[in-house]
Order: C-alpha cells, then structure tokens, then sequence
C-alpha cells in the first residue's frame, strides 16, 4: 500500500489547481485520473473556444497567453498540460480510484489501472476533483441506448447531410446546431422550456434565431422527446405527438455527479441530489475529505466553472493548514 500525504482525485483544471495550492504549504500531493490530464477539456468540441477570457483560467500564476479573444480548447490543452510539468505536479493517469473508506483518521483509498491492476493507497486528505461529465442527465425514455444518441457533440463533419435533433436549450446545444446547420445537416432543436435560455451567450443568440426565423434551423419549445427509434424520433409538444424523420440524436441535457461514489465515501446528499460542504473550506461532512471544481458547482454545473473553481485548491490548503 502507497502512504501519501494528500491524494486528488481528478486531474482536471481545478484539482491541477488544487495540487499547486497544496504544494505551496508543503505538501506534496498525489493526483491519480483515470483518464488523462484535463481530459473533459479534450471531449469538448473540436474547434470551441471558451466564453472565458484566458486570465480567468489561469492557474499556477502562469500567464496564459493567446492572439485571441477567447482561448480555445486546443490552446487550453497546452496551457494546463504546460501548467502541470512547470509545477512538476505528480499526476497518476488512467488509474480509476473506485473507494474511499475511513481508517483510523486517515483515509484508505482502492483502485486500479486500466489493465485491471488493484491499486490501494492510505491519505491524510482526499480531495475529490472528478467533475460531472461522465454522468450524462439520461432522459429515461424508449431508444435512448441507440448507438445513434449521443449525450456529447464533438465536431460536426460526421453530420453531414443527416437529420439531427438536439435535445436542450444551453450554450452548448445552440453552439451545436449553428455548427452542424453549416455543414448541411438538417437540424431541429428540441426543448422544454417556453423561450429561449437566458444563459445564451448575447452574442450568439441572434445569429441563432435569425437561422430559426429562416428556417435554416427548426425550433421546438415546451416540447420533449419521448420516443427514440431507428429512424424516426417522436415528440410531444403543445399540438399533440408528432414523429420527425431522424438519423442522429444528440442529448445535450446536462451532467450530474457520482452520487453512488460519493455517498459510499461518506458524503451526504442535499436534497436537490447535491453533495454536502462548506462553501468556505470546501470540506464536506466527512473530515477530511474535500470537493474541487464542477463536482461542487452545484446549479451551474453545466457552464464553465474554472474561474471560480481554480480558487477552490487554496481554500482547501488554507483550511488543511489551519488545523496543522
């Protein structure tokens, strides 16, 4: 069994972030992904910039520079994989870490790598930085296990000429329709609520809705899908049920965390299905164990949380090092 000081779990912006702010009171921390470095960044879309300015990401008091206005996902790529070899930070990567278990004011942590291979590790602290996104929101209904859904849109050439529909009203659903309406895909964007998301970026939003007013792209509100088949898909909206000839569906409706990790480590759940800390140490109701980045984001788990999240790590370490 490996003894360290303080693990991190989840190589993402924030627990890169946090690692450094630990590493500033002395501590040398573990930080094991079962992926790899910034790995949700290298599943956003091939070509999206981010709505942040690149200070706002910054980490480590390393500048992160760009021509542009808003950095982009490759230049964001580069910039934390730089950030984590200039700060010699120790990252584990494609090891999953599967329990946490209380020990005798420590915490025994079990795991393995991607061949299989357990792994067991003993920390005083374990700060939980795993994010959402590999717990897509499922809508729970017939169809939804079709190779043709997908909860993520990455690039929009392989949409080319088919008919897609997007599940959602988000940033991340609009951004997706313009991409694929420029390729030629035949797009309809299906959601819930009665207007537009007041979350849309302003200056994408009237680009949207000119292409609506258009035709270009077909805009269903207060409407949901509730069926999913081979090439059809139906939807229930204010005039009854319809079905729309289908290829492809992308169901871009958001994230939530593991709950089942979480509460088997200990962590209580609000009850909005939130996990339980202090928003001033980020320390949850387990002594000991803390939350970093999107996974205690709450509400706006489904923007980008860096720029606040980034500053979780030093609240971390301030509180880590208050009790020394």
């Amino acid at each position: 069994m490996q003894t360290e000081e303080a693990i991190i779990i989840g190589a993402g912006p924030c627990g890169l972030a946090a690692a450094i702010e630990l590493e500033a009171i002395g501590l040398r921390p573990l930080v094991i992904e079962k992926r790899n470095i910034v790995h949700s960044i290298s599943q956003y879309p091939t070509y999206m910039h981010f709505f942040s300015t690149p200070e706002l990401l910054e980490i480590g008091g390393i500048p992160f520079t760009t021509a542009n206005d808003k950095p982009s996902r490759l230049e964001a790529l580069n910039y934390y994989r730089t950030a984590a070899q200039r700060h010699h930070i120790r990252v584990q990567a494609y090891e999953a870490i599967n329990r946490i278990t209380p020990d005798s004011g420590s915490f025994l942590l079990e795991g393995e790598d991607r061949f299989g291979q357990k792994r067991s590790y003993k920390s005083r602290y374990v700060i939980i930085a795993t994010g959402y996104f590999d717990h897509p929101n499922e809508l729970g209904i017939p169809g939804e296990q079709l190779d043709k859904v997908s909860h993520f849109f990455r690039e929009s050439h392989p949409y080319v000429g088919m008919k897609v529909a997007i599940i959602g009203g988000s940033n991340s659903a609009i951004d997706a329709a313009l991409e694929l309406e420029r390729v030629g895909a035949d797009v309809t964007v299906v959601y819930r609520g009665e207007d537009y998301s007041s979350s849309i970026k302003s200056w994408v939003k009237p680009g949207f809705q000119s292409k609506v007013a258009k035709g270009s792209i077909r805009m269903l509100f207060n409407s949901q899908v509730i069926a999913i088949d081979n090439n059809d898909i139906t939807v229930r909206g204010p005039e009854g049920d319809i079905q729309i000839p289908n290829d492809f569906v992308l169901a871009l409706t958001g994230f939530h965390p593991d709950r089942y990790f979480l509460t088997a480590s200990g962590v209580t759940m609000e009850d909005e299905g939130y996990p339980t800390f202090d928003p001033d140490t980020m320390e949850t109701n387990v002594s000991g164990i803390y939350l970093a980045g999107v996974v205690a984001s709450r509400h706006e788990a489904n923007e980008i949380f860096i720029e606040s999240g980034r500053y979780h790590g030093r609240k971390i370490a301030e509180h880590i090092q208050s009790g020394k």
